[in-house]
């Protein structure tokens, strides 16, 4: 089963998010931005912004936050709140108007019974399964989830593309990943796409490291692990959803956001991808950019602000 609460940037790349001082983020407001002038009617009350405790998370809710300022919102940021026990609570409490969520791994949270995959399937579930007082927004195309990744050089020799290619030459490789990943996809991976591996290697945190060293051919690593750019790696297409989709999605507080703020959102989501959120979390990761300045550098350039 894939990422339940967090992704594998946060134990990757162990940075210290921003807004994270001292007390309590659920009860300390970050101080913003003015508003900007001249955009859409500012939405009745403010738009309170949360993120999970890990860097991808407080971007993502800085790059929704000053994209709502820029179209005259009220906002209010409490980043690197905790997990999605506490987080989601908030959130169906009203403390909390916003936050980009996970949707495979959101569905799982509250069906761990369900068993939708793809994109639509995944959202169509949640609309049914989540409590009345919240709702997802419309999706990203941006994916922050399991993979199955190789170096580019191997898949240019191989002629990989999709998972699917892989089968044709997987019982001569070795496959890594965290020690339980044989456990949740072995099964999986022969049913979905008939691959047999000839050895399954617990590689951790390690695995993108594993890959470019050849110590295994294939492995798990999330599709926004900056080491895939710095590895030189290329994550296959999971063209079968062996793997459920995890696109990033707002989850909202339905009494407290509006046409204007539902608009604004929908219209970053139509911008982000998973190669663009690659490039941004090694901006975070590697580079040390603070996520504020990361945020409004992408929303500068994709004309949102």
């Amino acid at each position: 089963m894939k990422r339940a609460f967090f992704t594998a940037v946060a134990a990757v790349f162990a940075l210290s998010a921003c807004g994270g001082g001292g007390g309590d983020p659920l009860t300390q407001a970050t101080p913003t931005a003015p508003a900007a002038t001249g955009g859409s009617a500012p939405a009745a009350t403010t738009v309170v912004v949360g993120s999970f405790n890990f860097p991808e998370s407080v971007l993502l809710g800085s790059i929704y936050a000053q994209a709502l300022q820029a179209k005259g919102v009220t906002v209010e940021e409490k980043p690197n709140i905790g997990s999605r026990e506490v987080v989601f609570d908030q959130v169906k409490s009203g403390g909390l108007t916003l936050l980009p969520e996970y949707g495979g791994s959101l569905l799982a949270f509250v069906d761990p019974a369900a068993t939708a995959k793809s994109t639509d399937d995944v959202i169509a579930a949640l609309k049914t399964k989540l409590p009345p007082e919240v709702e997802v927004l419309t999706p990203a195309a941006a994916q922050d989830g399991n993979s199955l990744t190789v170096t580019k050089a191997f898949a240019t020799e191989k002629s990989l593309k999709t998972i699917e290619d892989l089968a044709k030459i997987s019982k001569d490789l070795k496959v890594g990943g965290p020690p339980e990943f044989k456990e949740r996809q072995e099964a999986n991976f022969k049913d979905t796409y008939g691959l047999e591996f000839k050895s399954w290697e617990p590689t951790a945190e390690t695995t993108a490291d594993a890959i470019k060293s050849g110590t295994v051919q294939a492995g798990n690593v999330f599709t926004t692990d900056p080491k895939i750019l710095l590895n030189d790696l290329v994550s296959l297409e999971d063209n079968k959803n062996a793997f459920s989709a995890d696109n990033i999605v707002p989850l909202v507080f339905k009494a407290g956001v509006d046409d204007n703020v539902k608009a604004t959102l929908d219209a970053v989501s139509a911008k982000l991808t998973t190669e663009g959120l690659l490039g941004l979390m090694k901006r975070i990761a590697v580079d040390k950019d603070d996520p504020p300045v990361v945020a409004k550098d992408w929303l500068t350039q994709n004309g949102l602000i």
